[in-house]
């Protein structure tokens, strides 16, 4: 669209390069045509807008490499239910809402599809550029099928849901090649149980050994790489064994699965915050009693877990994972990293560690020289205050996405 052709001059930034986690001082920098054109410590193109960045700390746009932007409610049934049409109406409130706390690149796991990304990406909606899978692929009782005992109904793999049902190994891959016929950048597999699924069990295996290897296969096929929902250290086993690099929440892991990340260099994407938001608000957000009963045991063993895979130097990427009204939540998935991370490791996570899990580390998550001009401006110092990235009201003062100027409040 027309406002895609701006350029911008931030001027006087004082940059946070996350590679070095050291602020570097001021610099100038030129965008145009969405990408950072010219960085320099003297003066730079002028443009038609102008922003003065001095006393502000300039970083890359935030990612979170776990979400569900069309999930506007916890209660993925009643999501199968809706129309296309106003889970996508409803998604533009989400979407918006992330862009806001500076999340300009997200990585939905499920619901999203290529006519929202498309929309998001020609400024349609306003939001963070959306990379998806489609629909998430599960196994009959598996953790996309919400299905209560007595629905016997299929479940529309076309609709607005969490997913898709497939068994067998012929029809996972007709199910990866059709969502990566749509455009998917990634494949999402369910490999164990969770707990917004009503039948299946948080320990739960799901799949066989030889339908894993299949998505790998046809991932890998396709130039890409299969992510999968694990909270077990057998599941994540299997899952790693079979060509699964991508281990979403992981809650569970004991020293051989975390041992089996490190050496396969797969990357680990915790969720927290999603289950502490569970147990307090699930009910409103429209799970049930007996979802709500499976989270207790994540959320301690969550903590124990993540902070011996960040001890042991395991590559961990920033997630949300939240659903209905505790999208709200977002930010404070760094206050909970915060307990074992220093503020640099979470700031990489969601940028530098969360653009290599996306293989696009040559144009995301960082400032530099041709990347996409994805930038967020704040007062303070996250390198000393990770609270600063958590109240964008009262710190985040610019965000720009594709080059295009969506807040500033410098200028006001």
């Amino acid at each position: 669209m027309s406002e895609q052709t701006q350029t911008v001059t931030l001027k006087h930034a004082n940059c946070l390069d996350v590679t070095s986690g050291t602020l570097i001082g001021e610099r100038n920098l030129f965008l145009r045509n969405g990408r950072i054109e010219e960085i320099s410590e003297t003066a730079v193109s002028k443009a038609e807008i102008e922003i003065d960045l001095r006393g502000k700390t300039l970083m890359p746009g935030l990612c979170d490499a776990h979400v569900h932007v069309t999930a506007s409610t916890g209660s993925f049934p009643q999501l199968q239910r809706w129309p296309q049409s106003y889970a996508t109406a409803r998604a533009t409130h989400i979407l918006r809402g992330m862009l806001m706390r500076g999340f300009t690149t997200v990585r939905d796991c499920g619901g999203a599809d290529f006519g929202l990304a498309w929309a998001v990406k020609e400024g349609f909606i306003q939001g963070p550029r959306v990379l998806f899978c489609g629909n998430a692929i599960s196994q009959t009782c598996g953790h996309s099928d919400m299905r209560e005992a007595n629905d016997n109904a299929p479940i529309n793999p076309y609709g607005p849901g969490l997913g898709r049902i497939v068994d067998g190994v012929s029809q996972m891959r007709h199910a990866c090649r059709d969502e990566l016929r749509k455009g998917a950048h990634f494949v999402k597999i369910m490999g164990s149980g969770g707990v917004s699924s009503p039948t299946d069990h948080i320990k739960n295996t799901q799949f066989s050994l030889d339908e894993l290897c299949a998505a790998a296969q046809e991932a890998e096929a396709n130039q890409t790489y299969v992510a999968g929902h694990l909270y077990t250290a057998k599941s994540i086993i299997r899952a790693l064994e079979s060509g699964v690099t991508s281990i979403e929440h992981g809650n569970l892991a004991d020293d051989a699965a975390l041992s089996l990340i490190k050496e396969k260099n797969a990357f680990l994407v915790p969720t927290m915050v999603i289950h502490d938001a569970i147990a307090e608000e699930g009910l409103e957000a429209g799970l049930t009693p007996e979802m709500l009963a499976k989270v207790h045991s994540l959320i301690s063993a969550g903590r124990e877990t993540h902070a011996k895979a960040h001890a042991m130097g395991i590559t961990m990427v920033f997630g949300t994972d939240l659903l209905g009204v505790m999208h709200r939540h977002q930010l404070r998935e760094f206050q909970i990293r915060s307990e074992f991370q220093s503020p640099i490791d979470t700031i990489r996570a969601a940028t530098l560690n969360a653009a290599r899990l996306f293989r696009m580390e040559q144009e995301l998550g960082q400032i530099k020289h041709g990347y996409h001009a994805d930038l967020i401006a704040y007062d303070g110092n996250p390198l000393e205050d990770i609270s600063v990235l958590q109240d964008p009201d009262a710190y985040l003062n610019l965000i720009v996405q594709r080059g295009v100027v969506v807040k500033d409040t410098v200028s006001a």
